[in-house]
């Protein structure tokens, strides 16, 4: 723990940096192969870095989010999610979820997907876009119930927001308080649709509150069957990886869907969100090791009111577009506050020890 405790920052960033030296490497590689203009190897290297910077921005909670259930993982689970969970991220949301998305909307197979991305790109983005709004509806679903379950919970012990928190915290006593808030939402959401996409961005949002439902319920399941065995599969095993893997893809979708507006190049877009993965990885390590979300005890808050906020974004997307720099904006914004309540708190207490 000693050891782990004085590594500096630059000692967590070191695969980072040496993925975002790689990438961008690939980034002109890929403008040289792609147009052979010395024009076009600045334009792919300037995307390949904005997208990293994007992606590091609107996952910047993410990283909290993971260390905080991180935590109660045992360390096999822990190195399983920060090595397989990383390469499901980067491979699976970034370059299979957008072939996925494009065959079922398209009703293609997934190698005429790929096709497509490869050779029509513009055509590629268009279906992406115009599957927005259904993406939006189940991935900010997903994220407003996990918002909303972490304040939502009468044993909460800390408090940031007192007043709304505290208020929050007694609805816990209300079964299914959260799924009917959201609900609510959804609903109101959708009377301000077209008719013609209601149909899609409900079923979405159901679709959405199903499989946090699903996942969440599997996580308790598998954790509390682990805790009464004596074996191997202690607290925080398998239910709270696959509860990460479906919370990152959530966290995913606003990124994918916006980095489309940046460039239709499919190999750019998951080279340039793959080194802001990278980051994401870097920074949870660190949270974990350090024991970050106990020095700064709001922290956590913040990030989840980012999550609730992000979430509130994705389904006024569904209206109008909300540019990508608002959406990350937002969420440092929050955390940032957050931190910033932490350190005072700290300085609070540490005078009032000083005084005794």
């Amino acid at each position: 723990m000693t050891m782990q405790a004085q590594k500096s920052p630059l000692a967590y960033l070191k695969w980072a940096l040496i993925v975002t030296v790689v990438g961008l490497f690939l980034s002109a590689w890929l403008g040289w192969e792609t147009e052979g203009t010395i024009n076009a190897i600045i334009s792919f290297l300037l995307i390949g870095a904005v997208l990293a910077a994007l992606e590091i921005a609107l996952s910047f909670d993410n990283a909290i989010v993971n260390a905080n259930k991180l935590e109660d993982m045992t360390p096999v689970w822990q190195r399983r999610f920060l090595t397989w969970g990383v390469l499901i991220a980067v491979f699976g949301m970034r370059i299979v979820f957008p072939l996925l998305i494009v065959t079922v909307f398209a009703w293609l197979t997934p190698l005429e997907a790929l096709r497509l991305a490869l050779i029509a790109p513009e055509q590629y983005s268009h279906i992406m876009h115009q599957s927005h709004s259904s993406i939006a509806a189940f991935g900010g679903t997903f994220l407003m119930m996990v918002s909303l379950t972490f304040f939502v919970d009468e044993d909460k012990s800390v408090d940031w927001l007192k007043g709304l928190e505290c208020r929050l915290k007694k609805c816990g006593s209300v079964r299914g308080f959260e799924i009917a808030l959201v609900l609510v939402i959804v609903v109101g959401i959708s009377m301000a649709l077209p008719e013609y996409k209601r149909t899609n961005f409900l079923f979405s949002a159901i679709m959405g509150l199903l499989v946090f439902t699903m996942v969440d319920g599997l996580g308790t399941f598998l954790d509390n069957s682990n805790k009464a065995m004596i074996n191997a599969g202690a607290k925080g095993g398998f239910g709270a990886f696959m509860y990460l893997e479906v919370l990152d893809a959530s966290f995913s979708f606003d990124g994918v869907i916006g980095a489309f507006a940046l460039t239709s190049n499919i190999i750019l877009i998951a080279i340039g969100l793959g080194i802001g993965a990278m980051y994401v990885r870097s920074m949870t390590i660190m949270l974990v090791e350090n024991g970050t979300l106990q020095h700064f005890r709001y922290l956590e808050h913040g990030a989840f009111y980012s999550i609730f906020a992000l979430a509130l974004i994705m389904f006024m997307q569904s209206l109008w577009h909300v540019p990508e720099m608002i959406t990350g904006g937002v969420g440092v914004m929050m955390i940032g506050l957050a931190l910033f309540s932490s350190i005072r708190h700290n300085q609070r207490e540490n005078n009032e020890l000083s005084r005794s």
